[in-house]
């Protein structure tokens, strides 16, 4: 059930304060809740030593913040007549005149704003879920100069490009005629990472490679 007060900025409203926190620590128990915050926020002052219940839980509560918050405070004051400028709500136009701005509803529903902030938090906590990147294979054809080229040496020239996202595979050589031959090579890339066509104009037809590699050709092109 909710609790509600008033006016904890007068005597009186101090005096139901005093009485509610009878036997008790804690405005909802025997620990500080966000209850005690709003409470704590609508007393503008430490309570005198006539309500005793309300001077014990105002130091209570006021142990806890000191421990959030270690900084040296240099104090504040609000002057004017009125509520608690803590505990005050948005003034209306078309608000009666007997509203009071004072009261609190502990137990209050929690607003659409506050879910969502909530939901966002946990949202937040959770990892993100990595995206995984795809991948290709490829089959390439490897032509060298001549057939006075060293094929194994175009092998080892093509395989010692070592990239991240690049793997080379399987390969073979296969005759074109003339006694010469070409290196065909399989090879999976992470599409992300590599570009082929950046891999063949940039690294496997320019210098050192081009001693051995005269052009590169793709033959099959799959996703995985």
């Amino acid at each position: 059930m909710a609790v509600t007060f008033s006016d904890l900025h007068t005597e009186e409203g101090l005096k139901s304060l005093n009485d509610f926190l009878s036997g008790k620590t804690y405005i909802s128990g025997d620990q500080l809740t966000k209850d005690d915050i709003k409470v704590y926020g609508a007393v503008t002052e430490k309570p005198s030593g006539s309500f005793p219940n309300a001077v014990n839980w105002y130091d209570a509560v006021s142990t806890s913040l000191s421990a959030s918050f270690p900084g040296k405070a240099q104090g504040v004051k609000f002057t004017g007549s009125g509520a608690a400028p803590a505990a005050e709500a948005p003034a209306k136009a078309d608000a009666p005149a007997a509203e009071d701005d004072d009261d609190l509803d502990l137990f209050g529903d929690e607003t659409e704003d506050e879910k969502k902030a909530a939901e966002e938090r946990e949202a937040a906590k959770k990892p993100a879920k990595k995206k995984e990147s795809g991948k290709s294979s490829i089959l390439l054809d490897v032509k060298p100069w001549d057939d006075e080229t060293d094929m194994k040496k175009l092998e080892e020239a093509v395989r010692s490009v070592d990239i991240p996202g690049l793997t080379w595979g399987a390969s073979k050589l296969v005759a074109v005629g003339y006694g010469i031959k070409k290196l065909q090579i399989m090879l999976t890339i992470v599409d992300d990472l590599v570009s082929v066509d950046d891999l063949i104009e940039e690294r496997l037809t320019v210098e050192p490679i081009n001693e051995y590699v005269q052009s590169c050709d793709i033959v099959a092109f799959n996703k995985i």
